[in-house]
């Protein structure tokens, strides 16, 4: 199962990428005025350790940076037709079946689906029945997200066929 490892900063961030593993990472701040240039150090790392690098909502930056992809919120949807001309992978964020499929239909190449298990100001979990169903409807690869904090949230998440899973506190 694909680790895809979610990121507000460069903390300690090649000791984490070391220890787990992962083969994507996103570097997801939506607070900092510096964002650009800390994507640009996340980008030379990202190299070095041979991990796929993914920005958020910023396509043009993810080109620039030479980045792997840009990973689009669930307001997005419009931009993935001109990320994909970029020549940029595209994941985007989904928290229904209708926006999952959404995506899928615009050409994006992967979906992260979210919240699956109980996640700090996130919603309703939607659990992993309903992973499993979006996992079988799309045609693309299907990230769970949203309360992923241990082994077994992954064992969990395997049983619904997902590609992968995507979280911050499993990563830490």
């Amino acid at each position: 199962m694909i680790g895809y490892m979610i990121t507000p900063d460069l903390e300690d961030l090649v000791q984490r990428v070391e220890k787990h593993k992962p083969k994507q990472l996103l570097f997801r701040n939506k607070e900092i005025a510096n964002y650009a240039e800390i994507a640009l150090k996340i980008a030379t790392l990202t190299k070095d350790l041979g991990v796929d690098l993914y920005l958020h909502q910023d396509a043009f930056l993810s080109k620039e940076l030479g980045a792997k992809g840009v990973h689009l919120t669930s307001k997005q949807f419009k931009l993935i037709k001109q990320a994909k001309e970029m020549g940029l992978d595209v994941i985007v964020s989904t928290h229904t079946k209708d926006e999952a499929l959404l995506a899928s239909s615009l050409g994006a190449d992967a979906i992260t689906f979210s919240p699956i298990f109980h996640s700090p100001n996130k919603g309703e979990p939607v659990g992993v029945e309903a992973l499993a169903d979006v996992v079988k409807s799309v045609g693309i690869k299907v990230f769970a997200l949203g309360g992923i904090v241990s082994a077994k949230d992954v064992d969990l998440i395997r049983s619904s066929g997902a590609y992968g899973f995507a979280s911050i506190r499993y990563f830490s």
